[in-house]
């Protein structure tokens, strides 16, 4: 099964997984007139889950081109790493993930012409946070800065110095930034059994954990914490449904002060890109 929206993974060996995700830009974007850069992918095929979410650099002028490429290829990657029966504790396995995104990037980047370090930098960097799983053993990944909850565990990955992310895709460089090319990390291997709920993010959900007790610009409640996004049935009912939860996070809106006759201007609350992939064990009843 393979779309961009809610759905249910079955990896076998009673491990089900109720699987969603969504995406907005940052009102910084926005108000430069510069597009969403974030991407994220999910895919699950032949008891193996690939979940991943990209944030493209925020340097790069058309840096989101490589958020959906290595969303969609790192996706592919691990799965296939996963279905020959790949490890997910093994630096071998994430070794082959690398090297097999990097191939096609590098294809691509060389038929694009140029100078090959302009093409990477204006189109390929991007920051990498996954989760791999098979019905036996699960692991939480990355490659750059963002924000992993495994249960009530919150790992903060970054900021790295100078605000500068290792990139995958300065593998393709012959000289790469700090003069090696960056490997994958695994966080924590767990069984597949022992995964509750999980939420991958950029790091423009530094802004949702900041604003959790903050009230939604034009009211309606708070914000809320991470959590709702995967206690919340909704999210995994309407394909739609976090990302019209960061939308509503994220709306700018003009309310009258009657009393005082002026207008009001509330802003979006979500500065950078926000991208959340949000995954829990299958609730009884989901096909």
């Amino acid at each position: 099964m393979s779309r961009e929206a809610a759905f249910v993974a079955d990896l076998g060996g009673g491990s089900r997984f109720e699987i969603a995700g969504g995406t907005v830009a940052g009102t910084d974007h926005l108000a430069a007139g510069r597009p969403n850069q974030d991407a994220y992918a999910f895919r699950a095929e032949g008891g193996c889950l690939a979940a991943v979410v990209c944030d493209g650099c925020g340097s790069g002028a058309r840096s989101e081109v490589g958020a959906a490429l290595g969303a969609r290829l790192v996706t592919e990657q691990v799965l296939g790493a996963l279905r020959r029966g790949g490890d997910v504790a093994s630096p071998d396995t994430w070794e082959a993930v690398r090297r097999g995104v990097l191939a096609p990037l590098r294809e691509l980047a060389r038929g694009m012409g140029g100078s090959l370090a302009e093409v990477v930098s204006t189109y390929l960097l991007f920051t990498v946070v996954g989760l791999a799983a098979t019905g036996e053993a699960a692991c939480a990944f990355s490659l750059g800065d963002g924000l992993i909850a495994l249960g009530d565990e919150l790992v903060q990955l970054g900021p790295f110095p100078g605000n500068e992310p290792p990139y995958l895709a300065y593998g393709l460089l012959d000289r790469p930034p700090g003069g090696e090319a960056p490997r994958f990390t695994v966080h924590r291997t767990v069984p597949a059994s022992a995964i509750q709920t999980a939420l991958l993010a950029t790091d423009g959900a530094l802004d949702l954990l900041a604003s959790s007790s903050r009230a939604l610009p034009g009211g309606g409640g708070e914000v809320g914490p991470l959590s709702r996004f995967w206690e919340d049935d909704r999210m995994f009912r309407n394909p739609d449904a976090v990302r019209r939860r960061l939308a509503l996070i994220n709306r700018s809106v003009t309310r009258p002060v009657w009393k005082e006759e002026r207008l009001v201007r509330e802003s979006g609350l979500l500065r950078d890109d926000t991208t959340l992939v949000v995954v829990r064990k299958a609730r009884p009843g989901r096909a």
